[in-house]
Parts: C-alpha cells; structure tokens; sequence
C-alpha cells in the first residue's frame, strides 16, 4: 500500500478533516487534526496498542498517572490495559499520526456521522 502526500481518504470533521491512511487487519494509521481546546479524555483499549506521533501543533498525553507535554516528533506508545488520553495543548491546530495495531475498527467509527 502507498500513499502519497495528498491521497488517503479524507474523513470531514467540520472545518478540518482526519486522512484514512492503512487500514489492514495488522493495523489501521490515521492522519487526526484538531482544533484548540480538543480533548480525548483518559481510557483504556484491552485489544491494542495506541500509538501516536505528533506531526504539528502541541499535545498534553495523559499516561498511566503521568501526564507530559510534547510537540512535533513526540511519540507515545500506549500498550494494551493502560489509562490514556490527550488534549491540544497549543493555540493551533494538532495533528497526530494515530496507529492503532491491530485493527479494532477505529476507522469504521470514525467514518460514522
């Protein structure tokens, strides 16, 4: 599978929009874009391990009990059974790279109204 720049499947999300860019049954990457003040309160996935890669903007992670800040080149790897979250820390946008291995259906949700 290849990608370029400007392909993938573009998901609408008001004015921003999230970039399908694998979805295989070892693992599904997802290019997220959120505005100020967005938050994934903390959770937890016992089927995967929650991956992300901050592309642009600033990221509060919320990791087990700690919570750290980190902007573009950040990566958190989040195993299976541990409490997470994050939030956009910065005044712009956020983008993250999301990798969800395996797959567990998160794009299906995210292609939901």
């Amino acid at each position: 599978m290849i990608v370029g720049p400007d392909e993938g499947e573009r998901l609408p999300r008001g004015e921003r929009f999230h970039r399908v860019l694998a979805e295989l049954d070892e693992l599904e990457v997802v290019d997220l874009r959120f505005g100020p003040g967005f938050v994934v309160d903390p959770h937890v996935h016992d089927d995967h391990a929650d991956n992300f890669y901050v592309l642009e903007g600033e990221a509060e992670f919320t990791y087990g009990d700690e919570v750290v800040r980190g902007g573009r080149g950040t990566w958190v790897s989040v195993p299976p059974g541990t409490r997470h979250g994050f939030r956009n820390a910065g005044d712009g946008d956020l983008r993250v790279l999301n990798i969800h291995a395996p797959r567990v259906g998160f794009v299906a949700e995210l292609r939901e109204p």
